[in-house]
């Protein structure tokens, strides 16, 4: 399979060298696997292979044409997988991101089609989120708050402030401008398609983001409805947060605060997050991460301390194998549950949970 797609890249490059000299097509990708241990799922221990928990297991196209005047057009399709399986994750072949856009250096980048909402842009790949070097899909936001209830969620609540990127954003026109002196801005808007009722399913997102030297920071706000109909009211997700991050020679930083409002539910969490990640090494690196999470009263005001550490030594430039690991504790009577832990009833009998992991990750 893999042999055809590098043949079915090859030939669009080949098809398209002669008219577009400055055209480029790429395929790329990441892989991840490893074993892990879950102290407590539903009452068990559990050791278990799991797959796309670093990152993600993806491949995926994309290309840039030059249009002149440093204007390119632009397109990338990505497709998740389950490596144990080989199966497609997600509705669609592409279903991980799908867009086409223009970019200039003077003008900024439109896209449109299915993508990352600020979120994850911002936050994650803005350098402000320790997950992204600390744990991977383990140290992003899950916890006792299955009554949180988000509409189509494995859990209730896995991945609740959408920093993971789990979660993107259909029909979508999404705008990011030039950086002048560091700054620059984004919005988004996604159309909900239902007839007579304009507002009805869309989706809005807006960041602020700053970025020189060794100092960045962004500010998010995010807005999703699902479930709306021409004669009913829709329920409206609400998602906000700011993150910095800081390099101290080999010592990179980062804080992160979040929250998330469910208007269905009335069920909200809000998150602070404070994790480090020191080269010891070229090759050898060493990351920590603390967090706390709060519920409301439509959750019970449960609430969870979660601790994460990570041990990762770089074969090469593009291949690394890891060890890490996650506790969760939550308060008395409350299920802990991990992130990415999705089984049925995966969540502990007990106040806590904890993952061992050992496992490789490369990209292409």
């Amino acid at each position: 399979m893999r042999k055809q797609l590098c043949l079915a890249a090859a030939v669009l490059v080949s098809q398209a060298a002669p008219t577009y000299a400055q055209s480029s097509v790429t395929l790329f990708g990441t892989i991840d696997a490893g074993v892990s241990y879950v102290s407590n799922e539903g009452g068990h221990g559990n050791a278990k292979f799991d797959d796309g928990i670093f990152t993600p297991d993806l491949f995926g196209l994309r290309g840039s044409e030059d249009l002149g005047g440093g204007t390119h057009a632009i397109f990338q399709l990505v497709n998740q997988f389950s490596l144990g399986t080989g199966a497609t994750i997600g509705d669609g072949l592409f279903a991980r991101t799908a867009y086409v856009g223009l970019e200039n250096p003077g003008f900024g980048t439109l896209t449109m089609g299915d993508q990352y909402d600020f979120m994850p842009d911002a936050l994650f790949f803005g350098g402000n989120e320790p997950a992204r070097d600390i744990g991977g899909l383990y140290n992003f936001r899950n916890g006792p708050f299955q009554k949180l209830a988000l509409p189509g969620n494995p859990t209730g609540a896995f991945d609740w402030d959408r920093v993971a990127g789990t979660q993107r954003v259909s029909n979508s026109v999404k705008y990011v401008s030039p950086s002048l002196a560091g700054a620059n801005f984004g919005a988004m808007y996604a159309f909900g398609g239902v007839p007579g009722a304009i507002g009805a399913n869309n989706a809005v997102s807006f960041s602020l983001n700053y970025a020189a030297g060794p100092f960045g920071a962004a500010a998010v706000y995010t807005n999703q409805k699902y479930g709306a109909t021409a004669g009913s009211p829709a329920t409206s997700v609400q998602n906000w947060g700011v993150g910095a991050h800081y390099q101290i020679g080999d010592l990179s930083t980062s804080a992160l605060f979040t929250t998330v409002r469910n208007s269905a539910s009335d069920g909200a969490v809000w998150m602070g997050e404070l994790g480090g990640a020191w080269h010891l090494t070229e090759a050898l690196l060493l990351g920590a991460d603390y967090m706390y999470m709060k519920g409301n009263a439509s959750l019970d005001n449960n609430h969870a301390h979660q601790v994460t550490t990570s041990l990762q030594y770089w074969l090469s430039k593009r291949t690394m194998v890891y060890v890490s690991g996650v506790w969760q504790r939550a308060n008395n009577g409350a299920q802990a549950q991990i992130n990415g832990v999705l089984d049925p009833d995966s969540a502990s009998s007990s106040a806590t949970q904890a993952i061992a992991r050992v496992g490789i990750h490369t990209f292409f």
